[in-house]
């Protein structure tokens, strides 16, 4: 029953039908560890793990989100080749989209930067077995200067494109790009729209002028 009263709630509020799935679930769950009395110390790893990968997100309202192999090949047509530049992937997870990068454009010097521990140390540990020369750190974006990129790539939330838009006319300068999967920004118009082949999703880009 609590698990029918929360798919109905998450119904009812329009959540995504992935969250729905969770709510039926987790109540169930939870009763068949209880049934199998499964060790505190197993919650507790389960606990540190979340709080690893999730962080700030209470604070950033910026939730772990994965690009895939598609947005990683449009945001390269966007590098010209031969072109040094340098590049940031703000909020950069477990490192694909800048390993990516950097393999394909050698010539642009290429950083990721991410705010939770877990996807920072993973991304770190990956880059090494990789030999892959981009420059991950741990840290908030919104302490960055924007000035120092040409292109800044970004997969975030709605919640935070307001400021993201701000920061970015604010330091960035004239003719470098920032790319944007999935969350547009209210009110301002993409110099470049770059459609997915779900129709749902798509890569925004603004040239800043």
């Amino acid at each position: 029953m609590h698990a029918a009263i929360a798919v109905w709630f998450a119904n009812i509020t329009n959540m995504a039908k992935w969250w729905r799935w969770i709510h039926f679930f987790f109540p169930l769950a939870v009763w068949i560890m209880s049934q199998w009395h499964v060790p505190n110390t197993i919650y507790l790893i389960g606990f540190l793990l979340s709080l690893s990968l999730y962080w700030t997100t209470f604070r950033t309202q910026v939730p772990f989100f994965p690009s895939t192999a598609t947005v990683r090949q449009q945001v390269l047509t966007l590098i010209p080749q031969y072109q040094p530049m340098r590049i940031i992937d703000i909020g950069s997870g477990l490192g694909d989209m800048s390993m990516y990068i950097a393999k394909l454009r050698p010539e642009c010097s290429v950083e990721g930067i991410e705010i939770a521990p877990l996807p920072w140390l993973i991304s770190i540990v990956r880059a090494k077995l990789n030999r892959s020369k981009v420059d991950f750190r741990i840290g908030d974006y919104r302490l960055l200067n924007f000035a120092n990129y040409d292109l800044i790539f970004a997969y975030l939330s709605p919640a935070a494109m307001s400021d993201l838009w701000q920061k970015a006319q604010a330091q960035m300068r004239p003719g470098c790009l920032l790319v944007s999967y999935e969350f547009n920004i209210e009110g301002v118009e993409p110099t470049q729209i770059i459609q997915q082949t779900d129709r749902e999703k798509m890569v925004y880009v603004w040239k800043i002028k």
